[in-house]
């Protein structure tokens, strides 16, 4: 034997695919979609110097979302041009986890531009079910998703767990791995016709 692998079965069954979003009903592209949960996932699973972070990312549809919200009182993000609040920058990314230590969530345009941060959601959770355990963040995000076309991505503070959610329910559940997260496309080879 010259070489011994291990294999955390659990991280590695758990893996999450391009499958599993594109799988979601929506029309926020697969690229902004994974830029947003590979930052929830980081988030969950590193905290933020040391100290768990829980935080809300409402993805699409953000005009319905900015209306059914409102300002913490401090937006951190204002006053940049939209380049300086796009995702798909590592220096934006870096920036908004140690904005998501602050109460609110942010709202992400289908293009993957933070159009605003530090917002309370105020969509009703009327004829929404959330499981017992979770709290407000999960509230929010179920409820927002139930009254407009967006995506909800939320980090629990407590377990660094990642849930998903559209039309007010939880769609997946990504739970915090000790390595960074990679994406696999789905791999299916077809039978032959032997």
């Amino acid at each position: 034997v010259d070489s011994v692998s291990v294999l955390r079965l659990t991280e590695h069954l758990g893996q999450l695919t391009s499958r599993d979003l594109r799988n979601l009903d929506t029309k926020v592209p697969l690229e902004t979609l994974k830029v947003v949960v590979d930052m929830a996932v980081e988030i969950g699973r590193e905290g933020r110097e040391g100290k768990p972070v829980g935080t809300l990312f409402v993805v699409g549809d953000a005009r319905k979302v900015i209306q059914s919200s409102h300002s913490t009182g401090f937006d951190p993000v204002r006053g940049y041009n939209r380049g300086e609040r796009k995702l798909n920058d590592g220096r934006v990314r870096e920036g908004l986890k140690e904005i998501a230590q602050l109460d609110g969530a942010f709202v992400v345009s289908a293009d993957g531009t933070i159009e605003a941060a530090a917002r309370y959601i105020d969509a009703s959770a009327e004829s929404v079910s959330v499981a017992k355990g979770l709290g407000a963040r999960h509230w929010a995000a179920a409820a927002i998703t139930r009254r407009t076309k967006s995506v909800a991505v939320a980090v629990s503070e407590t377990s660094g767990t990642v849930r998903i959610f559209q039309n007010g329910e939880v769609i997946l559940r990504i739970e915090p791995f000790r390595r960074a997260m990679k994406w696999k496309d789905f791999e299916y080879e077809p039978p032959s016709g032997d």
